[in-house]
Order: structure tokens, then sequence, then C-alpha cells
């Protein structure tokens, strides 16, 4: 993996109540990129590479991560969707295609639901959206592990204080299936995870994650998902996400990367960035087979 900043500027932008760092890059259609636990907006590095040649990228910190503003409450997806709304808007952009994966997912999801008129597109990537059905297989031996030590108020940043790194450096790992992340973008996502309140926060969006279900279940009970879609899967998520899109979404692309692990940006990007550039480039194809998304098929963008 390759990093190169030359073309990124980083700032700080007012949106939502909230001071929001935020990395731009590149010139043409806005594409907004959320990121997930436990990265920054670093986690995109190789991606603004490939798509800043013919767009504006921007890749926010999520609320209380990196080095945005870590605010008390509000880290529920509903408003993760407002954060980055305001952002967009902050920045001039009236319309922007979305990518979210892990946490930054649901947000996405929330964010084209609620306002089709300012997301083109959407690709969603290694995450579940709340209790919709679909994601038996996945769920069955229960959720991972680390979901209830988060959710407990108060106890894993206690517990991990003094060992973030260490705690850090499991799940890049894991996320990797063992081939781990570039030496400099691992220490930076150590350092954004040691600072003062970094985990408090990180773990808050854990906390959240009832509402964000709720928030998931109105939506879908009130609208569909009207925007393209596409849904990429890898280890260990695979096709649920595709599988819980499916019955809500009007245009639905699925593909599976196989081999890859959790952190597709880093772990899959040779596979990931022709995904991403032939979606973003095609047009609108509502005609798209959902049952084959659902299955984790490819249903291809039309370029």
């Amino acid at each position: 993996m390759t990093l190169r900043t030359s073309r990124i500027s980083v700032r700080r932008v007012p949106a939502n109540g909230l001071d929001i760092n935020v990395a731009v890059a590149g010139a043409g259609p806005a594409v907004l990129l959320l990121h997930g636990f436990p990265h920054t907006w670093q986690l995109w590095r190789e991606v603004i590479d490939t798509l800043a040649h013919s767009h504006r990228v921007i890749a926010p910190d999520l609320r209380g991560l990196g080095a945005t503003e870590r605010s008390v409450d509000g880290y529920d997806a509903g408003n993760l969707a407002a954060d980055a709304a305001g952002l967009l808007e902050e920045l001039g952009e009236r319309e922007a295609a979305v990518v979210g994966i892990d946490l930054g997912a649901p947000a996405a999801f929330l964010l084209a639901m609620r306002r089709p008129d300012l997301v083109r597109r959407l690709v969603v990537m290694e995450s579940l959206l709340g209790r919709l059905p679909g994601a038996e297989d996945f769920l069955r031996d229960g959720p991972p592990w680390w979901f209830g030590f988060h959710s407990v108020p108060g106890l894993a940043e206690s517990v991990l204080a003094g060992h973030e790194s260490e705690y850090i450096d499991w799940f890049l790992t894991a996320g990797t299936r063992g081939r781990g992340v570039p030496g400099a973008l691992r220490d930076a996502f150590v350092d954004a995870y040691s600072r003062p309140g970094a985990l408090r926060a990180a773990f808050a969006h854990y906390r959240a994650m009832p509402d964000s279900a709720r928030q998931i279940e109105r939506a879908v009970a009130e609208t569909r998902l009207q925007v393209p879609t596409l849904a990429i899967g890898a280890h260990p998520v695979g096709d649920a996400l595709a599988r819980q899109l499916a019955p809500h979404t009007d245009d639905l692309s699925g593909h599976v990367i196989p081999g890859c692990g959790h952190i597709i940006p880093i772990d899959g990007a040779a596979a990931l960035s022709p995904l991403l550039t032939k979606f973003l480039a095609a047009q609108q194809n509502p005609s798209c087979n959902q049952a084959t998304a659902a299955s984790g098929d490819a249903c291809a963008a039309r370029a």
C-alpha cells in the first residue's frame, strides 16, 4: 500500500454543532467516505488516491474519533447522518456519492434514506443494519464478542487504559486476516485511539446501537431506499448486508471480495478500487435483480 498525501488537505469544519476534522482531495462530483472502528479518515488513503483523479473526495473523522470533537452524546447512526449532511452543506456540496464501512455504514444508509436528494449513489461495506432480517447466518453464534464489551458504560475504557496499542493491534490484525496494516498507518490509528477520551467516544458508538437499530427499523417501515446501492462484503460479514438490504432497496448490487479481511480499503484495496470506480461512474439502472444481489453474487453496475 503506497501512501501519497500531496493532494490531500486536512481542515476543521463546523457542522451539526460539532467541530469535524476532514480530509479533502481532488475535484469533481463529491464522494463522502465514512470510516469505522478502530480507524480514522486515514483508512481511505489509497481510495482517495484513486478517486481524487475524477472526484472531490471528502473523508471526515466520525464524531468523537480521530481529531473530530468528542461530544458527550449524539453517537447514534441518525445523528451521524446529520453530521454528514451538515458537513456536505458546509463544504458547498448539493449532492454526493456516500461510502460507509463498519460504523459508517448505518449512518450512510440512514443519510440515503432520509436525504435521497443529497445522496447520488450509496456504497456500504462490512457492517450490519441493526436488527433487519438477513444476517441470521452471520449471527448464528451471537454477535461479535466486543459488541457486548464495548456496550457496558465505562467498562471497556477503564480496563483498556494503558493498553490501547495492544487492543487496536488486535483489530487491525484480525481485520486483515493476519496480514496487518502498513506501519505508519498502524501508528496513526494507535495514536488516535490512545488520546484522552478517545476510547470513551469510540465505545459511545456501540452504546448508541440500540437507538440506531430503532432508527433503521423506522426508516424501512416508512420508505424504500431509492438510490443505486452497492453492498460489498468480505470476511466475516460476507453477503449478510446485501441480504438485509434486498427487501428494502430499488436498485441493489452485491459483491463479496474473496480472501479479503474486514478492513476492505486496506486489505482489499486492489479489488475495491475498480468496484468503486465503475459503480460511481455508472448511470442509474433500476433493473438490478435483488435476489441476485442478496445471494452475494455481483449484480453488475452498468457503466
